[in-house]
């Protein structure tokens, strides 16, 4: 008859060791590895397989390491661990190692039964790792069965890559593009949704009413909502067709009340406060009317809203937050500001007069649509628009609109005309999509003759191309070789995709014709523009860093549209900006300089050059008053505020007409005009009141529901289960270096140090290429390691969960366990020190513990094992043992030898010890089960606002407990030793 066996025991069957998991049955087994992953599940039949159970080995006396064999032990054992005992159970599973402060939304989260949460910390802080925490943390404690994410289309890839590669949640796509594949393999009447448990969906696709009431009937019980503040207006808004439908989706998403819900965006106000009580109406319905300003309200909002900026999170758990002390300090290393410097250029002659001319034909053409009628008038308007701004940005894109039939041509209506100009010709921050909105906008109408003054307007501007005639590419040039000069790599941003196309071609060079480019002939030039798939975008941008190479003389240029200013990160690459067009909204300029000014930046300074034209008479007003003005908010505020569209519409609006109404020439009397002074005082007025209330908002609703403290103490808890970044770095440095690795430290601003590996062993080379690549192991090149967790490709981040430091700790652990391994081997169960460090004889155990979780959720109790390592230690005989702190404990891995040991009197001394041993065991039993106490506190600490998700919670330790290493440490003086042996 088989044996019965719990969770949590180990049994050995197929030639290893296995850990019984709760979903066991009396005739299948499910286990784990003993040591391994959940990737290793494996699930067993008694009754056809030979199963037993096992006793860990005890260690052997003879197989004796030295003074670093227990620490690298204890550090490979603690990286391996895929499933902590702790409250947070994603953590050990992920490969991400989260700020301090990015654990904040996790903690808020974890108070709630139902999960609604308005995450709007600043650009650059991390809120995608924010609400990816959350989302595995709800996933592995069964809170949530499946998760949608709801995005732009062009930022899906990146949001599939982020989730897979950082938290181990497969998403498939549901994009225009993908949804016919995966719809071929449903079953009849089964939906997308209930066939894929995550998904990422175009926000754009799945809001028209034809896709939107299936996804609303099966929706996931987790939706994170990216970039938010898109689907909602303020009430005294004009709202657009494609909002409204956004906005409805998300309604009938949140009227769930037993859905998690997290809303994630940056901007939440976007300069209005309507607008921000409509996104909080989703998130808890009583939020959109209840009194902010009263006690009660600011308490019910700050369970569920969090707002952050640099500034509060650059030093986080220190004694500023109201800590003891700074030993729990983090410091994250944002770039410290931006240097803007404003670059003007002038037209040449001939450029001039071609401005001149289409700025009096412009005219011309909206003087007569407006005695034909409101539709005609409108056409005329947006060709006008077009017109201007393509030749503000370059020749090629001034031709190439002059040729274009104008989007505004086929309205039927002045409205129509409207809708179908603007999203081309304006920077709307709120702009339904970026897609598409890079390409040249046109000019010609249906009245125009294809051979009348747009076609010899058009042949004019083809002929200004180069340098000599066009001063602002000039301009650029120089400005672009500065920055190179100083080691900068930039990214030159455009307005539309034939600039982006053309200033590549100006710049690159061409190995094909041996045309050398004006910056050298290393630097690489390459475009990335709307024309590309998100995909093929970041492929680009790859292809960009690896034909630059690791030459440090070598220089990277991207030439990119807008549709790269948003979501995209690209701080790994590129360090500098330069607004080659103006974007006639501030926040678009934020939002391409947030694309490298964000966690990860290497750079303190990144520089921001702003091209203007001094004489063409659009750029520099916008400048002054769009751009500067935005520019000091957010140094006085230390935030982005946006100006309302219909704001800087007005402005730009004035602008153009004025430019119309008097030519270029006149154009220093703009000014004092009645219409400009109107439009621009109401654009401060309201701007400064956004301002205002943002920096109210920001100081009534600052994050208070969890206190500094409440983090600290979590994340000295974790540390303390998982280990550190300091404990990580001494692992790999000390490992790679007995396993024959050649180490070398490096510069400031270069990795921390590099590892050459080809002297280690054939099968921890094996392990490491999958990581980083076979050619890199097989050319023995040096691979960087940094102890900054955001690595550019390529490089190893010294934290537990990558994947580099993880195939080196399964290494150390697995040669430890096995006395026959070939090779060195770095960490060993045993080990004999004489050391000044002690006064009388001392035994360190590194013991694992197992334990029995039982997690109560919305969807039934969940049963768990889980593993945690800990060290104990005794002065005298385990007979008569006299137990020392936890903190004594730990203070004896730094214990140096002070001479050697007889390897003979070393076996000796470790085989009376370990003899001696099972004297302890009633201490390890009852250790555990303080264990145990201790993290069923901590669960319940967590979870302390809902007693609900804590009843029937609990935490039992498996005995016997694993001695997975002991180590003898004996005094230097030879007395003592005797004395202590007796």
């Amino acid at each position: 008859m088989a044996l019965t066996y719990s969770a949590g025991s180990l049994v050995k069957a197929r030639g290893r060791e296995w850990v019984v998991l709760p979903e066991s049955k009396p005739d299948l087994l499910v286990l784990r590895p003993l040591g391994g992953s959940d990737d290793d599940v494996a699930a067993v039949f008694p009754v056809f397989e030979t199963v037993e159970e096992a006793r860990f080995a005890a260690p052997e006396p003879t197989d004796l390491g030295d003074q670093r064999a227990a620490g690298l032990l204890r550090t490979a054992l603690r990286v391996g661990f895929r499933s902590g005992a702790g409250p947070f159970r994603s953590l050990a599973g992920i490969a991400v190692e989260p700020r301090a402060y990015q654990l904040v939304p996790l903690l808020m989260a974890l108070r709630q039964k139902t999960v609604r949460m308005l995450i709007s910390d600043d650009v650059g802080i991390g809120k995608t790792v924010e609400s990816g925490l959350i989302a595995s943390e709800l996933l592995a404690q069964g809170e949530a069965t499946g998760l949608a994410v709801l995005c732009s289309p062009a930022l899906a890839e990146q949001w599939q890559q982020e989730l897979r590669s950082k938290f181990g949640i497969d998403a498939e796509l549901v994009l225009s593009s993908t949804v016919t594949r995966l719809e071929r393999g449903l079953d009849l009447g089964q939906s997308l949704f209930d066939r894929y448990p995550h998904v990422i969906v175009s926000t754009d696709f799945i809001k028209s009413t034809r896709h939107r009431d299936d996804f609303v009937r099966h929706c996931p019980d987790l939706v994170i909502v990216d970039e938010a503040h898109t689907c909602v207006a303020a009430d005294d808004t004009k709202t657009g067709t494609q909002n409204q439908l956004r906005y409805e989706l998300l309604r009938r998403v949140a009227e769930d009340r037993d859905r998690h819900l997290l809303l994630v965006t940056a901007t939440p106000h976007s300069g209005k406060e309507s607008a921000f009580r409509n996104l909080l109406g989703l998130v808890k319905p009583e939020l959109a009317s209840v009194d902010l300003e009263s006690e009660a309200g600011r308490k019910l909002l700050a369970q569920h809203f969090v707002a952050r900026k640099r500034a509060d999170v650059r030093r986080y758990l220190t004694k500023a937050d109201g800590l003891t002390d700074d030993s729990l300090a983090e410091r994250t290393a944002f770039p410290s500001d931006r240097y803007f410097k404003d670059e003007t250029y002038k037209l040449s002659p001939e450029y001039r007069a071609l401005l001149d001319d289409a700025i009096a034909y412009a005219s011309e053409r909206v003087e007569e649509a407006d005695g034909r009628g409101r539709r005609e008038a409108r056409i005329a308007w947006w060709s006008a628009i077009a017109l201007l701004r393509s030749l503000v940005s370059s020749p090629r894109a001034a031709s190439q609109t002059l040729r274009t039939r104008s989007a505004a041509a086929v309205a039927a209506s002045a409205e129509e005309a409207d809708k179908l100009g603007a999203p081309l010709n304006s920077d709307a921050a709120d702009s339904d999509s970026m897609e598409g909105m890079d390409v040249a906008p046109g000019a010609e109408t249906a009245e125009d003759d294809p051979h009348s003054r747009l076609a010899e307007l058009a042949d004019r501007a083809a002929e200004l191309e180069g340098p000599a005639q066009d001063l602002k590419l000039k301009a650029l040039i120089k400005h672009l070789k500065s920055l190179l000069a100083d080691g900068y790599h930039p990214i030159v941003f455009c307005r539309y995709i034939p600039t982006a196309k053309y200033l590549a071609e100006q710049l690159a060079n061409d190995p094909e014709s041996k045309k050398r480019g004006p910056l050298g002939a290393k630097t690489v030039v390459k475009a990335v523009t709307g024309e590309l798939s998100p995909q093929q975008r970041i492929d680009n941008i790859e292809a960009l860093a690896t034909e630059a190479g690791e030459d440090t003389a070598a220089r990277r240029v991207l030439i990119a549209t807008d549709c790269l200013s948003e979501g995209v990160n690209l701080q790994h690459h590129f360090d500098a900006v330069i607004h080659y067009d103006l974007a006639w909204n501030p926040t678009r300029h934020d939002q391409r300089e947030g694309r490298v000014d964000r966690y990860g930046q290497r750079r303190d300074e990144v520089r921001v050059i702003t091209l203007y034209g001094d004489d063409n008479g659009i750029d520099g007003k916008v400048l002054e008053v769009l751009i500067k003005k935005h520019r000091q908010i957010k140094k006085d505020l230390g935030i982005s505020v946006s100006v309302p569209d219909e704001l800087s519409t007005g402005v730009t609006d004035a602008i153009v007409e004025w430019l119309l109404m008097r030519g270029r020439e006149d154009d220093g009397a703009l000014f004092g005009a009645d219409a400009f002074k109107v439009s621009t005082a109401k654009l401060d007025s309201d701007w400064n009141s956004a301002a205002e209330r943002e920096t109210a908002s920001r100081s009534r609703f600052a994050q208070r529901s969890i206190h500094p403290e409440e983090v600290a103490r979590e994340v000295a808890a974790v540390r303390e289960a998982l280990g550190g970044t300091g404990e990580v770095e001494t692992f790999v440095r000390e490992s790679l270096g007995a396993l024959g690795a050649v180490l070398r430290d490096a510069g400031e601003t270069t990795p921390d140090f590099t590892a050459q590996v080809g002297g280690t062993p054939a099968g921890l080379r094996d392990a490491l290429a999958t990581a980083v690549g076979a050619e890199v192991i097989e050319r023995d090149r040096p691979i960087p390691f940094r102890n900054d967790p955001a690595v550019a490709r390529g490089e190893v981040a010294l934290v537990r969960t990558d994947p580099v430091v993880g195939a080196l700790a399964s290494h150390v652990l697995n040669s430890a366990l096995d006395t026959d391994a070939d090779g060195a081997r770095p960490a060993r169960r045993c080990g004999v020190v004489t050391t000044d460090a002690v006064s009388t004889r001392t035994t360190l155990l590194l013991v694992r513990y197992r334990f029995h979780l039982t997690l109560p959720s919305r969807s039934g109790e969940k049963q768990l094992v889980a593993e945690d390592a800990r060290l104990l230690a005794f002065e005298g005989s385990p007979k008569n043992a006299v137990w020392l702190s936890q903190e004594r404990a730990a203070a004896l891995l730094g214990a140096t030898a002070s001479e050697n040991t007889d390897p003979h009197f070393g076996e000796r001394m470790m085989k009376r010890v370990l003899d001696q041993l099972p004297e302890t065991t009633g201490h390890l039993e009852s250790y555990g089960d303080e264990l145990a106490a201790e993290l069923d506190a901590s669960h319940r600490r967590v979870r302390q606002a809902s007693g609900e998700i804590v009843r029937g919670l609990s935490v039992t330790a498996q005995k016997p407990a694993d001695v997975l290493g002991a180590y003898l440490y004996l005094p230097a003086n030879p007395a003592a030793a005797s004395g202590a042996s007796a």
